[in-house]
C-alpha cells in the first residue's frame, strides 16, 4: 500500500531561510551592542549611536523577521492532478 498523503514540514524552505536571516540579524545586533572594550574604568563610548541605537534596532528587526517568518504561509500551487 502506498501512502498517498505526504507529510509536509510545518515550515517551508523559505520560512527557514527567513528565520536564519533573522537569527543572523539578532547576532549582528548583539555584537554591535557589545562593542570593543576600552580597558578604562568608565568609557563614555558606551552611549554611542552604534551601541545604543543601531545595535538595538538591528536585533529588533531580527526578532520581527523571525516572528514574520514563522507566521508567513506561502501560497500553494494548485495541482490539477486527479
Amino acid at each position: 500500500m502506498e501512502n498517498k498523503e505526504q507529510k509536509e514540514m510545518p515550515l517551508g524552505k523559505q520560512n527557514l531561510i527567513f528565520i536564519a536571516v533573522g537569527f543572523a540579524l539578532i547576532v549582528i545586533g548583539f555584537a554591535l551592542m557589545l562593542g570593543k572594550s576600552s580597558g578604562v574604568e568608565y568609557n563614555p563610548d558606551i552611549y554611542s549611536f552604534e551601541r545604543v541605537t543601531l545595535g538595538s534596532m538591528t536585533a529588533f528587526v531580527g526578532f520581527i523577521a523571525i516572528i514574520g517568518a514563522i507566521l508567513w504561509k506561502p501560497k500553494k500551487e494548485k495541482n490539477n492532478i486527479q
